[in-house]
């Protein structure tokens, strides 16, 4: 009987031992399983910074890329109006300048063939002697008609600025004059214009037609001799 007690007591401290080492294991447990969550929960937060942090980060480069972009395609914007407005301006300038021209020098061709008309006229006149008493009257008036309408002529020509050049006694100019041959005299330096075979003409600034012309020569001194010979 005290035997079979005894045994009871061992058995029942086996079970209360057993029951106890469970608790402390579960609280083990529990405590594990605590602490678990609270890494797990740190850690979270720590991901969840690091992507949010990393996030702003690529926003902000993304950003930065975007504006960079922007800028450079403002610039080239800016480039290309300011190139545009450049050859706008280049345009309405070269067309006014064409338009001028046209305004100026459009009738040119029907000016040189007028002024071989006043050629002729003027020839004409020029060809009257000096004494026309023994002419008749109507060719006398005929001969002061033809003066005044010279003179009208010259003077229309130069309202709409067409200027004779009548370089007598001036220095010969190969911009504007042509030297049909030479005249040997001492009166004038050598280059001076002393006769005019035919007048010349510009419209504006741009020659018509140039003035025919004699220009003087020194006479060297075996001409002079040879002239003094001639003359006994």
């Amino acid at each position: 009987m005290s035997m079979r007690f005894t045994i009871s007591n061992q058995y029942l401290n086996y079970l209360w031992s057993n029951k106890l080492s469970e608790k402390k294991d579960t609280s083990n447990m529990d405590n594990e399983t605590n602490l678990t969550d609270v890494d797990s929960a740190e850690m979270d937060k720590i991901s969840d910074k690091e992507i949010s942090d990393v996030h702003d980060n690529e926003e902000d480069i993304s950003n930065d890329e975007i504006n960079t972009n922007l800028q450079k395609q403002v610039t080239d914007l800016k480039d290309q109006l300011m190139r545009s407005l450049a050859d706008g301006e280049n345009l309405r300038k070269r067309t006014l300048k064409e338009v001028e021209h046209a305004k100026k020098y459009s009738h040119i061709t029907f000016v040189r063939d007028l002024v071989s008309s006043v050629d002729n006229l003027q020839r004409a006149l020029e060809s009257v002697p000096d004494d026309n008493s023994q002419l008749s009257e109507p060719i006398k008036n005929l001969i002061i008609g033809l003066d005044i309408v010279e003179k009208e002529i010259i003077t229309t020509f130069e309202k709409h600025n067409l200027k004779q050049i009548h370089p007598l006694g001036e220095k010969f100019d190969y911009n504007f004059h042509q030297a049909m041959f030479e005249v040997p005299t001492n009166d004038t330096e050598p280059g001076v214009v002393v006769e005019v075979s035919q007048k010349g003409y510009l419209l504006h600034d741009r020659l018509v037609r140039p003035a025919m012309v004699g220009i003087s020569k020194k006479i060297e001194d075996k001409e002079v001799n040879d002239k003094k010979k001639d003359e006994n």
